[in-house]
């Protein structure tokens, strides 16, 4: 299967078709396998970010009205998430109205990179403020006294790696867009926390594992489960702030490929959910997103890529959705394909394409 064409020509017609609440201005939360449609009775912000960044992907490849889904997210971002004391709203109902006014980092992460990815059909001038704004209130009103940043306003625990990594890679994408320093500053910071928290030697020589959950001074906590597929997302974030600051990539990419290699494939090829910190099994099943991230990452070594490829490629339908996730028992499922695992896809083969 040619990944690129099924995406530009198959996954993001269709979810431009039928994912985009044109009348009531918004995106739906997923489409069924059997009917396109969409039962959730909510909106997360994390979606509607996500779309703007996947559409403003698609306008660049030339897809007919994809600039459209760009305007209506930003403007549902602008009009209907954003907060008086800054920040975005966590949770909306269908009308768009905010049921749960939390600030999440994870979700203020990606608000980052919609806003970065919108310059494709948005003037910069136009973005820049609300880029640098966020940022800052990210940096003002989350920052914690141990270290990076708060999980959500109010304050929950765990605390995760995974929300930083992905401020990384919005830090990333609004240097590139903006070109304001205080971005590519900001990235070397989440770097370095990376290097100083996130990881640890694994079992073998050479290899580390992520640590994922933690308490309110970076203590780890259980569970003491590495997800194989936020190894690659590393792998390929430490490269790209290497290019963009014009330094050798470190060490650490490698030390983590090496566990991914050793410990991260389950019997059918692709990544399983969740590994110990032996490398035992610990979830075998595996859901779309970790074969995207292995993509991403396979395609530095090798352009080809050609087992990520074909590992990702079982996931999906020739109509343009996917199976979201592969049962412990091999069979892929058929539940729902949801929106957000739209993101992951464009992200992964354009990296792929590139």
């Amino acid at each position: 299967m040619d990944l690129l064409q099924w995406l530009s020509g198959r996954a993001w017609p269709l979810w431009l078709a039928h994912g985009v609440d044109w009348r009531r201005g918004g995106f739906h939360e997923e489409l069924t396998l059997d009917g396109l449609r969409c039962d959730a009775p909510l909106r997360r912000l994390r979606v509607a970010a996500r779309q703007v960044y996947v559409f403003s992907q698609a306008h660049r490849h030339g897809l007919p009205r994809a600039a459209e889904a760009v305007e209506l997210g930003i403007d549902f971002l602008r009009r209907r998430a954003a907060l008086p004391g800054g920040g975005y709203a966590w949770r909306f109902d269908l009308d768009g109205r905010v049921t749960d006014g939390r600030v999440d980092l994870y979700d203020q992460a990606f608000v980052l990179l919609a806003l970065s990815a919108a310059t494709a059909v948005l003037p910069a001038g136009v973005l820049r403020p609300l880029a640098l704004a966020l940022d800052g209130f990210i940096d003002a009103a989350m920052a914690h006294p141990a270290g990076g940043y708060r999980e959500s306003l109010p304050p929950a625990l765990p605390r995760r790696q995974n929300p930083h990594m992905h401020l990384l890679e919005a830090r990333l994408a609004a240097a590139e867009s903006f070109g304001e320093p205080r971005f590519l500053e900001g990235a070397d910071r989440l770097v370095a926390l990376f290097r100083q928290r996130f990881c640890a030697p694994a079992a073998e020589p050479e290899a580390l594992q992520l640590i994922e959950f933690f308490g309110e001074t970076w203590d780890p906590v259980a569970p003491a489960v590495a997800e194989p597929g936020h190894h690659c997302e590393w792998v390929w974030l430490l490269h790209r702030h290497a290019r963009l600051r014009g330094v050798a990539v470190p060490p650490e990419a490698e030390a983590l490929r090496r566990f991914v290699d050793r410990h991260g494939a389950g019997p059918w090829g692709g990544l399983v959910d969740g590994v110990l910190p032996g490398g035992a099994v610990a979830a075998p099943g595996a859901r779309l997103w970790p074969q995207t991230e292995r993509l991403k990452a396979d395609a530095l070594r090798d352009p080809a890529a050609p087992d990520a490829r074909a590992a990702l490629a079982a996931y999906l339908r020739p109509d343009g959705l996917w199976h979201e996730r592969r049962l412990p028992d091999g069979r892929l499922s058929l539940e729902a394909a949801p929106a957000s695992s739209l993101y992951h896809l464009t992200c992964g083969i354009l990296e792929a394409a590139a």
